[in-house]
């Protein structure tokens, strides 16, 4: 069935912002004598995809639960301060114009596993906040990205979704929620029998053509 709407994910398919968000999660970190390492974009393109909950397990385990749960949050704050701050060009190539366009021939949406704001930051900073319908994450449903995908599927009566994301993750979400998954293969990490893919993210302007 052709998709009537696209989901789409934020990190790894719309934009890259981990050199950034490095940056920031340091500046947090380096005031802490018991954590004896410095982040990476690449480390956090390992990360990225997973709940902050899931993050903050992954990346600092030798904490108190407590305690590396209040460290993520305040990451995250930095985080937005330092991306609200850059005027680094962050977006993969193409990606403005072809949400432009799309929008024109399908209802745009955003899922993304990532904290409260996020998304809002996103589409202030790219200025594509006129051409999505709707989103959803965790940080403010403090669901799972399937339940999530569902959850825009009933508010917005969708029919027939795809998603579009760039790690396996992604996948067993749309899986979870039922509807394909297109992967972005260009993004963080990899995908096993996606029912798409896509090498760069204009090519959904003429994937589901008949």
């Amino acid at each position: 069935m052709k998709p009537d709407s696209i989901i789409l994910d934020i990190d790894g398919t719309l934009w890259n912002s981990t050199p950034i968000v490095a940056d920031a999660w340091n500046k947090v970190i380096e005031k802490r004598a018991d954590i004896p390492f410095r982040f990476t974009a690449h480390q956090l393109t390992q990360l990225f995809g997973r709940s902050l909950f899931a993050i903050a397990d992954l990346a600092f385990p030798f904490l108190e639960e407590k305690d590396r749960y209040s460290l993520i949050d305040a990451c995250c704050e930095q985080e937005h301060k330092y991306l609200y701050a850059s005027d680094r060009s962050l977006l993969y190539p193409g990606v403005a114009d072809t949400v432009r366009k799309l929008s024109g021939k399908y209802k745009l949406f955003i899922v993304s596993n990532c904290q409260n704001g996020y998304i809002e930051l996103f589409l202030d900073k790219t200025e594509l906040g006129p051409y999505i319908t709707d989103f959803e994450c965790p940080g403010t449903s403090a669901r799972s990205k399937g339940t999530n995908i569902r959850l825009v599927m009933e508010r917005n009566a969708l029919k027939s979704p795809v998603y579009v994301g760039d790690i396996q993750g992604d996948q067993l979400a749309s899986r979870e929620a039922g509807i394909p998954f297109c992967y972005a293969s260009y993004g963080f990490g990899s995908a096993e029998n996606p029912d798409y893919t896509i090498r760069q993210f204009s090519d959904l302007l003429t994937l589901f053509q008949d």
